[in-house]
């Protein structure tokens, strides 16, 4: 067990698609000794990079899964988390920011700051993660630390500060020049694992110094007694870490360091790094809800206390050989084998039959762990986001923000044998990961899978087949419309119906409005009954008949938003007034008041942003206008065009081989969602009359 949570780092590493993400964890990996071998991401050896334990990461080159991995680095202990850069996987970033300390941002020295780099950047914000950033790739034609270092300032908002120089660029990338130390290391021996230090090279002495400088400007800013001492020309190494280290906690400054993970370059100062200036577990503000207060969000502060009372967050979950393998963060306490733990979610008490240290896809025994500690447990039933405590406290932890779906697919097994196991997959696979959901259409009886992009729900298929012998057939997919109102109408409805005995009887009178657009609720209710002609207890009931309505509206079937609904008058029966009544008579007056609200169809826009040389910009706009797209911006800078558009989600499907084709395989993009707006008039009239053909056909 770790006696001294001091040493313990808690690190991520975080960038764009192909910035170098998993090579640099495999190097840290080979330098701290956990791997003996270099393998690479798209090893000709077919071994593949230790974190990219799946088939699938090795066989496309990419990271689908975040994977978990601790070393050992100069008596400090350092838990990994290698997370996917694609947007389509953006949970697994969401959910290892959310438990760790502090992160590297990697970045290519020659693409810079690129579209999924902003991505990251805001969860880093998100979660208050203070970070390094590492400039990857110096030895690329067309490498351009300083470029990465500006554009880090300007597009980012970051007060990046380099702590070091490169020793040669491109093809002549021999290593770099620390500015805290001034010293020239260079990586030697036939995987960079000697680090020799020389003085620095006379013809770089005045960059280093000019550098040098900057970089003390910037980081005295953290300390008075570094001030002092640059007043007084008596500046130690220790005075510039202490203020690097203040500065970087407090996420006021971002240390940049250079290097080539894949030519074993500057890996093992950015390690150094990792050590000096980002943050213990003690040194983080953790905080928990206190469930006994009866308050919504009552916060108490946790400790990181190995003698406190134990809190802890089960933040990733996965189906392992032996069972549920549920990855836990510690944050305060310590947990031992055979303990029994509480679930604050479900009060489910649960004895902890086995506790491992990960490392990618293989796992260590451990007896006991403490706060601070990153871990996995087996044998555990619970949901991604769960606490657990040893039942002394009764809190919980802050949930991980989960995106909503923006792509659905409907499926079907091609046999038999496929059907059974589809459930087994999907069961699996909607309680790892929350973006992927699965449910059954009511209307259509199909089954539905839903998720962040096309790559994710491929995946997703392709591990069914593998990991389940399960062949399933796909339909085009399906784009989550939404249905809304434009025009304001009273409604006066009576429900009336004797069936012998006690009837049923309700009278609603109100207006049904659609809200104002910058409104950021779907739906709201207003009660303005006076007079007692509604009974109280039955005004919950027409809410609720209203927001059952809204599951489907009578367009296309897809759920409606933006509505304002208000109950003003209405009547009662002394006997056959009753909650269902109400409920009727709410559905009765949607029904006959939809029509004369104009219902249009909304349909989701997605912010699109493509990235590419600027011999292929024309193409590219072009490419963006054919899918009805509204171009927000563009950029130019060092050879590359930066495109910012919004389209709509419809016509964004196969739109990476379009690209490729337009651009010669120079270009990439990545899309999240914006919001909705009305969909045009036609492809309106195309959706309804597509709806009414399927209506129509199961009749």
């Amino acid at each position: 067990m770790i006696t001294d949570i001091s040493t313990v780092r808690n690190i991520g590493i975080s960038a764009h698609i192909d910035s170098g993400k998993t090579t640099l964890t495999e190097r840290i990996l080979f330098y701290t000794n956990r791997v003996h071998a270099i393998h690479d991401v798209k090893g000709k050896d077919g071994v593949g990079a230790k974190m990219d334990s799946m088939e699938l990461e090795k066989e496309r080159g990419i990271t689908i899964a975040s994977a978990a991995t601790h070393c050992e680095w100069k008596k400090h202990h350092v838990n990994i988390i290698d997370t996917p850069g694609h947007v389509d996987f953006t949970i697994e970033v969401e959910r290892a920011l959310r438990v760790l300390d502090g992160a590297i941002l990697v970045l290519c020295s020659v693409a810079g700051v690129q579209s999924q780099s902003y991505t990251v950047d805001r969860q880093m914000k998100r979660y208050n993660v203070p970070r390094l950033a590492f400039v990857n790739k110096c030895d690329r034609t067309g490498a351009n630390p300083v470029k990465v270092r500006n554009q880090l300032r300007e597009k980012l908002g970051h007060n990046a500060v380099l702590m070091q120089i490169p020793i040669g660029l491109e093809d002549k990338h021999e290593g770099t020049v620390d500015l805290v130390k001034m010293r020239a290391y260079y990586f030697e021996g036939p995987n960079g694992e000697e680090v020799v230090e020389k003085d620095i090279p006379a013809e770089l002495m005045d960059e280093a110094q000019s550098a040098r400088d900057e970089m003390l400007d910037a980081v005295s800013m953290f300390s008075e007694e570094l001030m002092e001492a640059m007043l007084e020309e008596n500046v130690t190494p220790e005075l510039i870490h202490n203020a690097i280290r203040d500065g970087t906690i407090s996420l006021q400054l971002t240390p940049v360091f250079l290097g080539s993970a894949y030519k074993n370059k500057g890996v093992q100062l950015l390690l150094d790094a990792v050590t000096n200036y980002l943050p213990n577990p003690t040194e983080v503000k953790n905080e928990a809800i206190d469930l006994t207060s009866g308050e919504e969000e009552k916060r108490i502060t946790l400790s990181s206390s190995p003698d406190e009372p134990l809190a802890a967050l089960a933040f990733k979950l996965e189906d392992g050989r032996y069972g549920q393998l549920t990855y836990m963060r510690i944050y305060q306490g310590q947990l031992a084998r055979d303990d029994f733990i509480v679930n604050t979610r479900t009060n489910k008490k649960t004895k902890v039959a086995r506790l491992v240290r990960m490392h990618a896809d293989d796992m260590e025994d451990i007896k006991a762990t403490a706060a601070g500690d990153i871990v996995a447990i087996f044998g555990l039933d619970c949901s991604s986001g769960d606490t657990f405590t040893d039942g002394a406290l009764k809190v919980a932890m802050t949930s991980i923000f989960v995106p909503d779906p923006v792509i659905s697919l409907s499926i079907k097994p091609k046999d038999a044998k496929s059907e059974q196991n589809l459930s087994k997959a999907l069961n699996r696979f909607t309680k790892e990961d929350p973006t992927f959901r699965a449910g059954v259409d009511k209307e259509s009886g199909e089954t539905v899978i839903s998720g962040m992009g096309e790559l994710q729900l491929e995946v997703y298929i392709e591990r069914m087949r593998r990991e389940y012998n399960c062949t399933v057939e796909t339909a085009d997919p399906q784009v989550a419309y939404r249905e809304t109102i434009t025009q304001r109408s009273d409604y006066n409805y009576t429900h009336k119906k004797q069936t012998g005995g006690s009837g049923q009887f309700g009278k609603v009178a109100g207006y049904i409005e659609p809200l104002p657009e910058d409104s950021s609720e779907e739906f709201e209710f207003i009660d303005q009954v006076v007079g007692g002609v509604v009974p109280r207890q039955f005004i919950p009931s027409v809410e609720k008949g209203f927001r059952s309505m809204l599951e489907k509206g009578r367009l296309i079937g897809f759920p409606v938003v933006g509505v304002r609904t208000c109950l003003s008058d209405g009547g009662y029966h002394a006997v056959d007034s009753s909650d269902t009544a109400f409920q009727e008579a709410a559905r009765g007056a949607w029904r006959s008041t939809y029509e004369r609200c104009k219902p249009r169809v909304l349909e989701p826009v997605m912010k699109v942003v493509v990235e590419g040389p600027s011999e292929h910009a024309g193409n590219v706009l072009q490419t963006i206008m054919q899918r009805r797209g509204i171009i927000n911006g563009s950029q130019e800078e060092d050879g590359m065009t930066r495109t910012e558009a919004e389209v709509p989600l419809k016509e964004m499907f196969g739109y990476a081989t379009v690209l490729r084709s337009a651009t010669q395989g120079k270009a990439e993009f990545s899309m999240e969602f914006a919001r909705y707006m009305l969909t045009p008039s036609n492809i309106e009239e195309e959706l309804i009359a597509e709806t009414r053909e399927k209506e129509a056909a199961k009749k």
